[in-house]
């Protein structure tokens, strides 16, 4: 076959097995590689220590995959309509409200493997587990444009995608960049709730609620809890404000679809024991962070938005073993008797 005519085999490939877009661009140099090497030695990745040690890995495909001639770049819809959430039952950032993006796109990336490999191609391939700057790859191969969020934006899916790449030796011909479409727009930057979004195109990874409630293992900055509001896991603020995403449509992956544990409150979060807790979020990407990670930031939303109905599960959390929840529930219970000093 041509390259051309691989190329078009591809796509049908990827289409087939369930991804919404893919697109090529060549294996170079990442355009942003200087910005991302200046982004991390400015420490704005905080604690995600791992970004900094494969930082040559991320800048240089070949040292990836040598031989690498073309970057294989797959976007597959995760937006769904899920049920309204309250207060009480805490906000989860949607790409986690089904299962685990990782365990539904990973099968999918061997199988596309497969096929190229039948084709003559050595490949390596990543779903957000590896040294690769997916966003710069997406936005050289015409897959969207980077939004002043950071986040890629697409005209028809808006923002709520998943990105995988494939690196392979096989040499197809690239696709055009998009154009930037966000015109004046500032939406994203004004939603953001901690100010993370420092400039367009910059984020301080260090104030993102993303960042507080998923990567940071540690205890959550006291000034910073108040501005988390009711968010327990991830935040959706700046893809929310974004205009295209009224474009958006709903993902034909019923896996992405909310779980029952969508309706739970966050005091029955705090009832959780560390079996019952890897039960309920088998297969989905919250149980990475643990219950300790987990049950603190519920411990912040109770604190933000509690009652004193939320007092007698707060003090059981304040003697739990894990010295993480009980410091986070102990700031809660505090907050919440500020509000209603007449509690003692």
């Amino acid at each position: 076959m041509t390259p051309e005519e691989t190329k078009a085999a591809i796509l049908t490939e990827a289409e087939a097995l369930g991804f919404d877009l893919c697109r090529i661009a060549p294996a170079s140099a990442p355009p942003h590689a200087k910005e991302f090497r200046a982004w991390l030695a400015a420490g704005k990745n905080g604690e995600m220590e791992w970004l900094a040690r494969n930082a040559d890995r991320r800048t240089d495909p070949q040292l990836v995959l040598p031989g690498a001639r073309s970057a294989i770049v797959l976007a597959m819809n995760y937006h769904a309509t899920s049920s309204a959430r309250s207060p009480q039952k805490g906000r989860i950032a949607s790409y986690a409200l089904g299962d685990d993006y990782h365990e539904i796109i990973e099968p999918k990336l061997w199988q596309l493997d497969a096929f190229l490999q039948k084709l003559g191609g050595s490949q390596r391939q990543y779903v957000d587990t590896g040294p690769v700057l997916e966003r710069d790859f997406a936005a050289l191969a015409g897959l969207g444009w980077h939004g002043k969020s950071t986040m890629l934006i697409h005209p028809k899916l808006g923002t709520f995608f998943f990105l995988a790449a494939i690196f392979t030796t096989l040499d197809l011909p690239p696709d055009e960049p998009m154009r930037d479409h966000c015109g004046k727009c500032t939406r994203c930057i004004v939603a953001c709730p901690t100010g993370a979004i420092t400039a367009p195109q910059q984020l301080d990874a260090r104030l993102c609620i993303s960042y507080l409630t998923i990567e940071n293992k540690g205890s959550i900055p006291e000034s910073l809890r108040p501005l988390l509001g009711d968010r327990i896991y991830g935040c959706d603020d700046c893809l929310d404000a974004c205009p295209w995403n009224r474009f958006a449509t709903a993902s034909r992956e019923s896996r992405f679809a909310a779980r029952d544990f969508v309706n739970m409150t966050l005091r029955d979060f705090l009832a959780l024991d560390d079996a019952t807790f890897r039960t309920l979020f088998h297969r989905s990407p919250i149980k990475r962070i643990k219950r300790r990670g987990f049950l603190r930031n519920v411990c912040v939303a109770l604190g933000n938005t509690g009652t004193r109905d939320d007092l007698p599960a707060l003090n059981l959390a304040a003697k739990d073993p894990e010295p993480l929840i009980a410091e986070h529930a102990q700031w809660a219970l505090s907050r919440i008797r500020e509000r209603n000093t007449n509690l003692g």
